[in-house]
């Protein structure tokens, strides 16, 4: 599941995917991956050596926090100098800076590009298309803030579970049209591409639901006899097993048959 959570996340992220396509030819390109490749290997396997030093530090000086509450427990919590929680604020500062605006940017280009379609549209003027950007690009600020409060409400003990749980309805769709593109060679219309990607994820909700019917009850207090029907639904179909991050892949599994049954072989591009 690991390997899909990577394609998924990195391989086909825009913000990831504008590094390579920014390169001036093919050739340049593929190095620019291949090295890239490289670096983020050392990159992961250092946060590793030190996330395992990190708890080797808790565990010997006696501290018993898990999650995402141990780094900044340990970095200000008075264990080490002032220097370094100081170091840890201003290193905080700067990883988050340059991830929101990477995401933002991202996010904006694609909105701009894919969805509304600025480029197609030859009717508006410089100044329109940069007041649209604009206009995107805020509301999207917006929507990130509404996501940092609703991450806030959640208040969970280790955010990176939560990441993996959206991440298997929002990359589900893209792993899905990847698949779809490399593997077949059928022609389906663009509108219905959308739509498509949109009832996926809905249908992977609802097995979900069904799946983990005591988390959604708690999370979304639910009483009566609704929750107990859908906890006894549950515990029929799935008998106690319970779907993990291998959400993304049967939410890309099911987007990519959605296009397979929606799509037609050996026919010219169907706009």
């Amino acid at each position: 599941m690991g390997a899909f959570i990577t394609i998924g996340m990195t391989g086909l992220d825009q913000e990831m995917m504008q590094k390579n396509i920014s390169v001036n030819n093919i050739r340049n390109s593929q190095k620019n991956m291949l090295s890239f490749s490289t670096v983020i290997l050392f990159v992961n396997f250092l946060f590793l050596f030190l996330g395992g030093c990190l708890y080797l530090f808790a565990t010997k000086n006696g501290i018993d926090i898990k999650g995402d509450d141990l780094f900044p427990t340990i970095a200000l919590g008075g264990k080490l100098s002032a220097a370094v929680s100081i170091l840890f604020i201003i290193g905080l500062i700067s990883a988050l800076f340059p991830s929101a605006d990477g995401a933002l940017t991202a996010l904006t280009s694609s909105f701009c590009i894919d969805i509304i379609g600025l480029k197609r549209k030859d009717n508006i003027t410089e100044a329109q298309g940069k007041k649209t950007r604009i206009t995107v690009h805020l509301i999207f600020t917006i929507l990130f803030f509404v996501c940092v409060l609703l991450f806030k409400l959640i208040d969970s003990k280790s955010i990176i579970d939560i990441i993996l749980k959206l991440a298997g309805y929002t990359y589900g769709p893209l792993l899905g049209l990847f698949s779809f593109g490399i593997l077949t060679n059928r022609r389906i219309r663009d509108k219905v591409v959308l739509p498509l990607c949109i009832l996926a994820p809905l249908a992977t909700l609802i097995l979900d639901i069904i799946n983990n019917a005591e988390w959604f009850i708690k999370k979304l207090t639910l009483q009566g006899a609704f929750a107990e029907q859908l906890s006894s639904l549950s515990a029929s179909i799935f008998g106690g097993y319970k779907i993990g991050i291998e959400l993304l892949v049967i939410n890309g599994l099911v987007t990519f048959l959605l296009l397979v049954i929606f799509s037609k072989k050996g026919q010219a591009r169907l706009n």
